[in-house]
């Protein structure tokens, strides 16, 4: 198992969405959980997230997103990502929550976020996909 220590987690919040309670729950845990936590505020655009999971060199994109606009922001954030050259779950796990229809979650999951958490998924089942998860990336296999 990878070390959470070394785990560069970014907690984001694409949009206009201004409620952020639940991204600083997440952000909160992962950091009790012993990983290391970045969390970008709210009202990001998919160019400042991208360019922050550059800059602060992130194993785990998380995005926590409410109002509605999941289906343009996620696939513009993931398609940076890749313009970036970072391959989407090898270089950088990608991860969402929110409200986020059943249907749209599978459609967001078939172009590369590794798992959408809905309401009320509970905090350890999110810190256990992600330590599994990790062990897969790229940078932690070499």
């Amino acid at each position: 198992m990878v070390e959470r220590s070394k785990v560069r987690v970014l907690i984001a919040k694409p949009g206009l969405d201004g409620h952020d309670r639940g991204a600083k729950v997440i952000a909160r845990a992962f950091r009790d959980a012993g990983f290391e936590v970045i969390y970008t505020g709210i009202r990001q655009t998919p160019e400042q997230i991208v360019e922050s999971v550059i800059q602060e060199d992130v194993d785990v994109l998380g995005l926590s997103i409410l109002s509605g606009a999941h289906m343009v922001l996620i696939p513009k954030i993931l398609k940076l990502l890749e313009e970036n050259e970072l391959k989407i779950n090898e270089d950088v796990l990608v991860i969402a929550g929110g409200i986020i229809p059943p249907d749209d979650a599978q459609e967001l999951e078939k172009m590369g976020v590794a798992k959408v958490f809905g309401p009320g998924s509970p905090i350890e089942e999110i810190i256990k996909f992600v330590d599994e998860s990790v062990e897969k990336l790229k940078k932690f296999r070499s």
